[in-house]
C-alpha cells in the first residue's frame, strides 16, 4: 500500500538555482508554509538545480524544525546529465544496481534524512535490466533507506517489465487538461487495475505557457466557471485532475506560498459532471466521441 501522500505535492524542481534561488531561510519558510496548508509531500530528483537542490532543501528542512515523520520525501534517480559537476559527455540514463544505490544514498545524505518515502526511476532507458533494478530496490528497502519504489514517465509495457521483478507503487506522468493522453491510451486504466498511484507533473498544463487556440478556448471557459465556483483557473484545472477515479495526485511547481495555499483548496471543489466534460471538450476543440 502506497505511503499516504498529501492531496497536492510540492514540486521542488525550481526551488533552487534553476529558478527560485531561495535562500535557506526562504526555503525553510516555504516548507513550513506547505506543512501548515496540509501539503506534506515534497517531490525531488537528484538532477534538480544541476544536482544541487536536494542539498539546499536538506539544509532548509533542518532549519525549518519540521518533524521527519510529518512529511513525505520523494526523489528520482537515473538521469546522468551534463549539468553540474559530473563528468558526463552526453546526457544518458544509468540504472545499474551500483548507480541506483549510490544515487539513493546521495539523496539521503543531501536531504539529511535516513529514508526516502518513495524512490522513482526518473525516465525509462532502453538498456535498463529489470533484474538489476529489482536487486537495488530490494537492497535499499531491506536496509530501510527507501520505503517504497515507483517509476516516472514509464509506458504500460515498461512498467510491466519492472513490475515483473519488483513492486511498483506509483508512476509520475505528465497529465493535465491540455495533456490528457494518459486517460485515452490506457495508462490510467492500467494504473487503476494494478493499484498504482498516478502522480501528475505539470498539472496546470500549457494554459499559462502557450497562447494557442486550445489555451484560448480553455481560458474563456475557465473564466466563466471561475465565476460559478468562485475560484481561479489553476484551481479548476487541479480539480479537473482530482475528479478522475484513478486518484491522481498533482505535483505543483508553484514557487508562491499563497498560491500553494489556494491550490490545496482544489481538493474541496467538486466539479459537476458536465463542467468536467466541458473542460475536456474545450481542450480537444471538439465534442467527445
Amino acid at each position: 500500500m502506497i505511503t499516504k501522500l498529501s492531496p497536492i505535492i510540492a514540486g521542488t524542481m525550481n526551488w533552487g538555482v534553476w529558478q527560485g534561488n531561495f535562500t535557506t531561510a526562504q526555503m525553510a519558510q516555504l516548507i513550513n508554509d506547505c506543512i501548515s496548508y496540509g501539503i506534506t509531500s515534497f517531490d525531488h530528483a537528484d538532477i534538480y538545480g544541476g544536482y544541487t537542490t536536494e542539498a539546499e532543501f536538506g539544509h532548509a528542512l533542518t532549519a525549518s524544525g519540521a518533524k521527519r515523520e510529518d512529511i513525505q520525501l520523494i526523489s528520482k534517480c537515473g538521469i546522468q546529465h551534463t549539468v553540474g559537476n559530473r563528468p558526463n559527455k552526453v546526457k544518458h540514463y544509468d540504472y545499474s544496481k551500483e548507480y541506483i544505490i549510490w544515487s539513493a544514498e546521495n539523496s539521503l545524505k543531501f536531504l539529511q534524512t535516513d529514508y526516502l518515502d518513495i524512490l522513482l526511476l526518473h525516465r525509462p532507458s532502453p538498456l535498463m535490466q529489470a533484474d538489476e533494478i529489482a536487486e537495488a530496490v530490494e537492497k535499499l528497502k531491506k536496509e530501510g533507506k527507501i520505503r517504497e519504489f515507483g517509476v516516472s514517465n514509464f509506458t504500460i509495457s515498461q512498467t510491466d517489465l519492472i513490475r515483473s521483478r519488483t513492486e511498483v507503487v506509483c508512476n509520475q506522468i505528465e497529465f493535465s487538461a491540455t495533456a490528457f493522453q494518459p486517460m485515452l491510451d490506457g495508462t490510467l486504466d492500467y494504473m487503476q487495475i494494478h493499484n498504482i498511484k498516478p502522480l501528475a507533473w505539470s498539472p496546470v498544463g500549457s494554459l499559462f505557457k502557450r497562447a494557442n487556440p486550445q489555451t484560448q478556448r480553455l481560458k474563456s471557459l475557465l473564466l466563466d466557471l471561475g465565476d460559478k465556483y468562485d475560484t481561479s483557473s489553476d484551481m479548476l484545472l487541479l480539480a479537473w485532475i482530482l475528479r478522475h477515479p484513478a486518484g491522481i495526485v498533482p505535483v505543483s511547481g508553484s514557487l508562491q506560498s499563497e498560491r500553494l495555499k489556494f491550490q490545496m483548496k482544489a481538493a474541496t471543489i467538486k466539479l459537476e459532471l458536465e463542467d468536467w466534460f466541458a473542460i475536456w471538450t474545450e481542450s480537444m476543440g471538439e465534442k467527445v466521441p
